[in-house]
């Protein structure tokens, strides 16, 4: 097996030499290696784009080498639209459930492929990585469940699949791996595992962990408030944060493993009160950051030896501010200089924070996200655009972002929809 810059080979079959790319960027850095090493040995190449885009020829001259390599620019120039899937509440305004937009990252139009019907707050999901499934939470009380669809990109459209318990009441966040659908059921304190079936469908609960106690807020921490799950890079642990306990858990994970799929590694306590909401690792894997929704702190972590140890803490509240605040979501642009992250209630509001190599973080930006109620947001696959899901001015607001700086403007363009809260970019094929 064999390097070259982000190519790596993967297989020699026959003539074939195979070669995967992982950016776009990254073609600049092979095509001095591709002109030579065709010009002399004639290989055939099969050249896979991140985005599914697929090029194969056979290569005799330098000709058509550089011929083939103009082409593949204009392919990779040519990856502008891709699915923008939006998860909903229904219970407030009229929502069907799940929204998928083709949307097109350079002119930002939009719009409606397809949409679910008759789906109960499908305010969470997750897409498989071979994006072929679409999981999703349905928050309905006590009587709450998971929801399983097949996800056909090049129509946008989603078939129900099944659904299933989730175990505990009110879940508000999900994620997904090759084996697993692991749930963080807010109202009911509780984690639970569900295994996929073969044709992408769940199984009942495998596995639920109940988390008790209660924290000092006791208008929001009467209980266990589990807010969120999150694979750590490796896959090895998943991470619970629990907003009721002022806790941040770490279980071990074993996708295999049926009733003991998550066991406890531990936990760390944070600030009282804070009531931990989110959490993101950096790009490189060596630094947590952790959102708290009571009091807007965002505090980071170091991550060594699977152990968290506190390096910073900063806050998405204004600086002169009495008001309440809703800290929500959290993310890295791709080249891990910059964490954006909303905050709701009297805030309304998306802060930029410039990330220094030590981990520690400063704050250049606060702006409105023109809208009320900021949730999820989403960085598109370019990273150029933030789009921030205003769940109740019923938007979803497009702000253009400079790589260089990190700043946000708004671009005064945004998608009108009932109580937007989740959003997922895809591919469209």
């Amino acid at each position: 097996m064999y390097q070259y810059g982000d190519y790596q080979q993967e297989e020699k079959v026959k003539n074939f030499r195979v070669f995967k790319l992982h950016s776009f960027e990254s073609l600049s850095k092979i095509h001095i290696f591709i002109l030579n090493e065709t010009a002399k040995t004639g290989y055939k190449f099969h050249i896979i784009f991140k985005y599914f885009t697929f090029v194969t020829t056979k290569l005799h001259n330098m000709k058509l080498a550089k011929a083939l390599l103009l082409f593949v620019f204009m392919n990779a120039a040519a990856q502008d639209n891709f699915n923008l899937i939006v998860g909903t509440y229904t219970n407030a305004c009229q929502s069907k459930g799940i929204y998928v937009y083709d949307f097109n990252v350079n002119t930002l139009d939009y719009k409606l492929k397809s949409n679910t019907d008759g789906v109960i707050n499908p305010s969470y999901l997750t897409v498989s990585a071979d994006k072929k499934f679409v999981y999703s939470v349905n928050e309905d009380g006590k009587k709450s469940t998971v929801s399983a669809f097949k996800y056909a990109p090049a129509t946008g459209k989603l078939d129900f699949l099944n659904k299933t318990d989730s175990k505990g009441a009110d879940p508000c966040y999900i994620i997904n791996d090759d084996k697993n659908v692991i749930v963080a059921n807010y109202s009911g304190g509780s984690v639970a595992v569900f295994e996929k079936k073969a044709d992408g469908s769940l199984s009942d609960a495998k596995q639920v962990v109940q988390h008790s106690g209660s924290g000092p807020n006791k208008s929001r921490q009467e209980s266990a408030h589990v807010h969120m799950v999150h694979f750590s890079p490796d896959n090895k642990y998943v991470f619970v944060n629990d907003l009721g306990l002022d806790k941040v858990f770490m279980y071990t994970y074993n996708p295999a493993g049926g009733a003991k799929t998550l066991v406890l590694k531990g936990s760390v306590d944070v600030k009282p009160s804070s009531g931990p909401r989110h959490l993101v690792f950096n790009p490189n894997g060596i630094f947590v950051y952790l959102l708290h929704e009571l009091d807007g702190t965002l505090t980071t972590f170091s991550y060594e030896n699977e152990t968290l140890t506190k390096v910073d803490e900063a806050s998405v509240a204004p600086a002169i501010f009495g008001g309440k605040n809703g800290a929500a979501d959290i993310h890295f642009s791709k080249d891990g200089k910059y964490l954006y992250a909303t905050n709701r209630l009297d805030g309304n509001s998306i802060s930029t924070f410039r990330v220094h190599t030590n981990g520690k973080i400063n704050l250049i930006q606060q702006i409105s996200t023109q809208g009320v109620g900021p949730r999820n947001f989403t960085i598109d696959p370019n990273d150029n655009y933030v789009l921030v899901a205003n769940q109740n001015s019923n938007n979803i607001v497009i702000f253009k972002r400079d790589k260089s700086t990190g700043l946000l403007t708004d671009t005064g363009k945004k998608v009108e929809l009932c109580q937007p809260v989740c959003l997922v970019f895809t591919p469209n094929k």
